[in-house]
């Protein structure tokens, strides 16, 4: 073999930042990927629970209209002229509507809400380490 040559082909400084280069776009284009994929995700969640709650507040407002008329509903409790009522969301949230019907045209909404179905628990399962190995 000769001098001061060598058996691998001589990478210079310019192929290095090159190929640093293409890592680095390589990289970033797949975090952008990754991202645009749970933008995606979550803007469809989001939209289904917009749906949900308007879905939820026009039966309410179906409800309402109902009880402006005069009808007597099997899920309204009525205390005075004070009602209240509930209308599913999903699993785990319902609209709360408490409403004040003095006549046909005239009512105050006292309570126009999102609440949640079930009652919170505390989770204290966590595991501490205990410093023991």
């Amino acid at each position: 073999m000769k001098k001061g040559k060598s058996p691998f082909p001589m990478v210079g400084a310019t192929s290095l930042i090159v190929i640093f280069a293409v890592l680095c776009i390589t990289v970033f284009a797949l975090l952008a990927l990754k991202t645009a994929k749970s933008s995606s995700k979550l803007s469809i969640i989001s939209a289904e629970n917009a749906i949900a709650y308007y879905n939820a507040d026009s039966e309410a407002n179906e409800i309402l209209a109902r009880l402006r008329n005069g009808e007597k509903l099997q899920n309204v409790s009525a205390n005075g002229n004070v009602y209240t009522y509930f209308c599913k969301i999903s699993d785990t949230q319902l609209l709360n509507v408490e409403v004040e019907i003095r006549s046909q045209n005239d009512y105050t909404v006292l309570k126009w809400q999102k609440v949640y179905a079930n009652d919170w628990q505390a989770d204290d399962t966590m595991d501490i380490w205990d410093g023991i190995f």
